[in-house]
């Protein structure tokens, strides 16, 4: 940093400060536009694009590198911030630029005029969350990394309640305040544990510290609990399911598809960075967590009927997955099985950055529709690709990444994940080796069932007739909403198609974290992508798409040449009904009834029904968070009788004060005696 002031001798690290500073400029300059609404929205958005485009070059060029370190003289006197870029932290910078140049892009289009907070002061919070979430990832000690997630966990919490004059807003915002703070206890005490009473709170001080098994795990477990909050992991969840809905699409995007990796960068560097030590339940204690998160994640999204909540239960379940991996590869580093151990970190790290393209393009395209329709309940959509055929379509890409579906990221990084659960025979306890093949089993059912939720959000907004007569007047997305999520729909086409590319940015990270990577497996192999061994499995992106193609050629030359000018158009067969409405259609409440009814005992539902014969005939399910009402709410019902009994002392006389004091004095002087 000696040279800061020399731009020909920057570091990568100085070009990383350089944009975060770029960024609270911006800010800046959006509150003294305040309501400036055409350069907010035309200017500094864009030119946000580009300084995470600039952030984006210098991770990618920082992979591998040696680690830089810097210490900045701000702060408290005695307590600098000292930072550190490592390939861990340019993965998570890589992340961050790539994904927000497609978001910054889309936000220039997508905010309105008159619309809540100034569009001002909504570029100020945006800008500040990004710096937050940059400077979150390069810090080096526990001070600047509570400085900087505090001031991320504020900026998102403005960013919620960006419309807060709607109660339920105002709901979601103090309730993700609320687990907020509460994470934020849990990553302090972590921090606590982890500097084993020497004074060091430097996390270079923090990897020299010998733990005991015991302080050890407690560490980890505050680190899952702390992290988990923000990431959205079981029980811990519910904020997420508030709050994604009631942010602008744009910061949900950013929420999702960024500041819950954030979150699990921090279970990383915790787990496999700071911590010397580790043990197997550490891993099956945070596979199960994930597991149990995955599954109740995609269960609930199958029934929902409004998109943003539906997308933010999708991500929950992804976020669980993405635990899983890690859990799994703990697993394995703990057993000193270190290739097994990077290949399910890998896929893990796989999925956590296809995940951040294909959410943040879905919350995108989600937002172009409540825009254009006014809606964003399901059941009054439907038939939107006539009207909005520049939404659909990079939509229907982020659907088939967010499925599973090959040739996109999502399919790689699912793949790469059964494929370390199938290397797991040589685990050294029959009771591992029994329990790990039902959770790969478990995860393809929750990946089936993530297929099933993609097909009704696609379906039903898109396809079909239009359930509103409103519907036809829907316009398509602007010149700066389209190219944001051109962007973010190429970030999931190369994720798709060169896993290989991928996995060598990838290498220096696992090699960082559990001293071993892919890159030269896979190397070796070509376009092939193989984990281990060609013998066991391998999968190429790129025959596939030729096969896909192959077959649509060879269908449209058969149907050219053996039905051209045959073909008679007539009205499809209405069943013997001629008069066919879009109310005939099925429901997103219909779409979702089969998982709803087998999965039923995992629910908490209200149905409504008439109360009499002659009123209005009506019928409605409220499907509900069963921990919300088993585990919060009686939570709350404790503390309030605790303090109703702790307000008992509040008398309001000086003299019972005294005697407080003086009762107070007393004990403390048996207790000294003694």
């Amino acid at each position: 940093m000696n040279n800061f002031l020399n731009p020909a001798a920057w570091v990568h690290l100085d070009w990383v400060l350089c944009v975060v500073f770029a960024w609270l400029l911006t800010g800046v300059m959006g509150i003294i536009a305040l309501k400036r609404f055409r350069f907010v929205a035309t200017v500094l958005f864009p030119v946000s694009g580009l300084f995470s485009l600039l952030l984006m070059g210098v991770a990618l060029s920082a992979l591998g590198s040696a680690p830089e370190v810097a210490v900045l003289p701000i702060g408290l006197p005695q307590l600098p911030f000292h930072l550190r870029l490592d390939s861990l932290s340019s993965f998570f910078l890589l992340l961050i630029g790539g994904v927000s140049a497609g978001v910054s892009l889309f936000a220039a289009g997508y905010f309105r005029q008159g619309e809540g907070t100034p569009p001002g002061l909504i570029c100020f919070e945006y800008h500040v969350f990004l710096a937050s979430m940059a400077m979150v990832v390069i810090a080096n000690d526990a001070y600047a990394f509570m400085v900087a997630w505090e001031t991320m966990a504020f900026a998102s919490f403005f960013l919620v309640m960006a419309n807060h004059k709607m109660p339920e807003i105002r709901h979601a915002g103090y309730l993700y305040m609320l687990v907020a703070h509460i994470g934020s206890l849990g990553i302090l005490l972590c921090f606590g544990v982890l500097q084993a009473n020497s004074g060091d709170y430097t996390f270079a001080g923090m990897r020299l510290q010998q733990l005991s098994p015991f302080w050890a795990s407690v560490a980890f477990v505050l680190a899952v609990f702390g992290f988990g909050a923000k990431a959205g992991i079981l029980p811990v969840h519910v904020w997420l399911a508030e709050a994604h809905p009631a942010a602008p699409s744009p910061m949900s995007a950013l929420m999702s598809g960024v500041m819950l990796k954030v979150a699990l960068y921090g279970i990383l560097r915790v787990s496999f960075d700071l911590l010397q030590t580790r043990l197997w339940w550490w891993g099956v204690l945070l596979m199960t967590l994930g597991l149990a998160t995955a599954l109740f994640g995609v269960i609930f999204s199958t029934v929902q009927v409004e998109m943003k909540r539906l997308l933010a239960y999708s991500s929950i379940e992804n976020v669980g997955l993405m635990c899983v991996g890690f859990g799994l590869s703990l697993l394995f580093s703990a057993y000193g099985m270190t290739t097994l151990a990077a290949l399910a970190l890998t896929a893990a790290l796989y999925h956590v950055i296809s995940h951040a393209f294909f959410k943040s393009l879905l919350f995108c395209s989600t937002g172009a529709v409540m825009h254009a329709t006014g809606e964003r309940s399901l059941g009054k959509l439907g038939g939107l690709i006539r009207f909005m055929p520049w939404v659909a379509w990079p939509s229907l890409i982020g659907v088939l990444a967010c499925a599973g579906l090959p040739p996109f990221g999502g399919f790689v990084a699912e793949w790469l994940l059964l494929q370390s659960f199938l290397f797991t025979t040589g685990l050294p306890s029959s009771f591992l080796n029994m329990l790990v093949p039902v959770v790969a089993a478990l995860i393809a059912l929750i990946a089936a069932l993530s297929g099933f939720t993609m097909v009704k959000y696609f379906g039903v907004v898109f396809l079909g007739q239009p359930r509103e007569e409103k519907l036809s007047q829907a316009h398509d997305a602007g010149p700066w909403e389209r190219m944001g999520m051109l962007w973010l729909v190429a970030g999931c086409v190369v994720l798709g198609l060169f896993p290989s590319q991928v996995i060598a940015l990838l290498d220096p990270v696992t090699h960082l974290l559990v001293s071993a990577g892919l890159a030269q497996t896979v190397a070796a192999n070509g376009w092939l992508l193989v984990p281990v061994s060609i013998e066991r499995a391998s999968y190429s992106p790129a025959i596939f798409l030729l096969g896909v193609l192959a077959c649509f050629a060879v269908a449209f030359l058969l149907v050219h040449k053996l039905y051209k000018g045959r073909t008679r158009r007539a009205p499809a067969w209405d069943c013997g009904y001629p008069f066919q409405t879009a109310r005939m259609q099925d429901t997103a409440e219909g779409f979702g009834q089969p998982i709803r009814q087998i999965f039923e005992p995992m629910f908490r539902m209200k149905r409504e029904l008439p109360s009499s014969f002659d009123e209005k005939p009506r019928y409605r399910v409220t499907v509900e968070d069963p921990l919300w009402h088993w585990l919060y709410l009686p939570l709350a019902a404790l503390v309030e009788r605790i303090s109703k009994v702790v307000g008992l002392m509040q008398q309001g006389r000086i003299s019972v004060y005294l005697i407080y004091s003086f009762v107070t004095l007393i004990i403390v002087l048996l207790v000294v005696k003694q």
